[in-house]
């Protein structure tokens, strides 16, 4: 990683007095809004107090409609009601109570505008330098993978292989029963010099694995249902002929992608109560359905401790987490805009978060200590970075969601990053976008360091 950063650096410039005043606004401007909010909580104590607390009883109530059934469920709907009734009226009577507070809480927040905008004005010279890419020669071969069945169609609908066969690109289509593996394979084997997949997250998986495996670069086409990959990428998810440029005029971008037990993923492996109910032959045709009916059995009163383990980098010993999500590069895990979404697919690091709540007062304190922004010391909520991460379990085994697929896996089971080892091609407006999502990124040391004429230290 302390390479990775290294490398980094030597592509950054020091920055010019615009932007060094730039970074000076930004910081000031979140020096004043903290300064004004902490001002609206100390003046709106009681309304504070109450909002968390109503938050912490709706909180409760939903663990109780989740995990538990009938009546009880009705007492869950209850503390709901009672918690969203206790939240207006303390949102109320700060409205009402702050007077002038309000009109300075106003500026504040126009103030923070203002500093969020200078800040990624700050950043983005530098974020561009850092995403600046080789132009890439134009594949001779390159070959398309298209599943018309992804995503209700979408390659029948905008026109795929129609498209790809006027810029010269060659389409395989994925036929019931067909490997997708083997297909992607086959394609090397008669010539192809850069593979593409038109399909959803865990078909890019799959044919991305051997774009690694015999070093070529990978077009990412979003033909999916959700096709987070795309997003993260800054990939136009509503047109995806727009991306087929990347057959002949892109940039090669180098991004991260991650492995479990040997296998490529490239968003993420969740196991626990997510990758027990996938795993389920009625989850297909009615997920909400089978969600209900089997997260009683799985978070109740009665339900067992899911035999997961793993260490935090702390060396803290966690046991029993029933949701734990890694992902390649971390999630946006705040509140914000773009939150669960990953601004950067480059950091060479894993984002880990478990969460180890058992009854509804643990997930209430859980929510309470997040509403106060506490969240990561709740003894309930693991969260942080690494290069790797060990899951275990005592029978040797664990259900787990690999880029939304249902599998099983040996534990202990080794889940890596592998930095910048996937060639993306991209068109060439991608990098651009690319350096917008990660300007959204606020980093307070790099600005202090952009203001006081420094090369930042991302």
């Amino acid at each position: 990683m302390d390479e990775q950063r290294s490398q980094r650096s030597n592509l950054t410039h020091r920055p010019d007095l615009r932007h060094r005043a730039a970074a000076l606004t930004a910081l000031i401007g979140l020096v004043v809004f903290g300064v004004a909010s902490l001002a609206f909580v100390i003046h709106n104590a009681p309304a504070l107090v109450a909002t968390v607390g109503g938050l912490g009883l709706a909180v409760g109530g939903a663990w109780w409609v989740v995990t538990e059934r009938d009546r009880r469920r009705l007492w869950g709907l209850a503390a709901i009601v009672a918690g969203f009734v206790v939240m207006t009226w303390a949102m109320a009577h700060a409205l009402i109570a702050a007077d002038a507070m309000i009109l300075r809480l106003l500026a504040a927040v126009g103030l923070l505008g203002v500093a969020v905008a200078s800040a990624r004005f700050a950043l983005a010279a530098d974020l561009h330098a850092l995403d600046r890419r080789q132009q890439s020669h134009r594949p001779q071969r390159p070959v398309l993978i298209c599943n018309p069945r992804s995503g209700d169609g979408k390659v029948e609908r905008f026109g795929l292989r129609s498209a790809a066969a006027e810029l010269g690109v060659e389409t395989v289509e994925l036929e019931p029963g067909d490997d997708l593996e083997q297909l992607a394979h086959d394609a090397v084997a008669a010539g192809a010099d850069c593979l593409g997949m038109a399909g959803g997250d865990g078909s890019q998986a799959i044919v991305a694995a051997v774009a690694v495996e015999h070093d070529l670069p990978f077009v990412c086409i979003s033909a999916g249902t959700r096709n987070h990959f795309a997003l993260d990428l800054g990939l136009d998810r509503d047109d995806p002929r727009h991306t087929l440029r990347a057959f002949t005029d892109a940039v090669e971008r180098r991004v991260d992608y991650g492995t479990v037990n040997g296998r490529l993923f490239v968003n993420n492996v969740s196991l626990g109560v997510y990758a027990t109910i996938i795993a389920e032959e009625s989850y297909r045709a009615d997920k909400a359905q089978t969600a209900a009916a089997m997260l009683p059995d799985l978070l109740g009163p009665t339900a067992r401790p899911f035999d997961l383990q793993f260490t935090a980098p702390s060396g803290r010993d966690v046991d029993g987490a029933f949701v734990i999500l890694v992902s390649n590069n971390p999630y946006v895990a705040s509140t914000s805009l773009d939150a669960a979404t990953r601004r950067r697919m480059d950091t060479g690091a894993l984002g880990v978060i478990a969460v180890s709540t058992s009854t509804a007062a643990e997930a209430a304190r859980l929510m309470t200590r997040s509403a106060l922004g506490l969240r990561k010391t709740s003894p309930f909520w693991h969260e942080f970075t690494a290069g790797s991460v060990e899951i275990r379990s005592r029978s040797g085994h664990a259900a787990a969601g690999i880029d939304g697929e249902a599998v099983d896996l040996t534990t202990p089971m080794t889940i890596r990053s592998h930095p910048r080892g996937l060639r993306l091609l991209v068109p060439a407006d991608n990098e651009v976008i690319a350096a917008r999502r990660q300007a959204r990124d606020v980093n307070v040391r790099a600005l202090v360091d952009m203001a006081a004429g420094r090369v930042p230290r991302l």
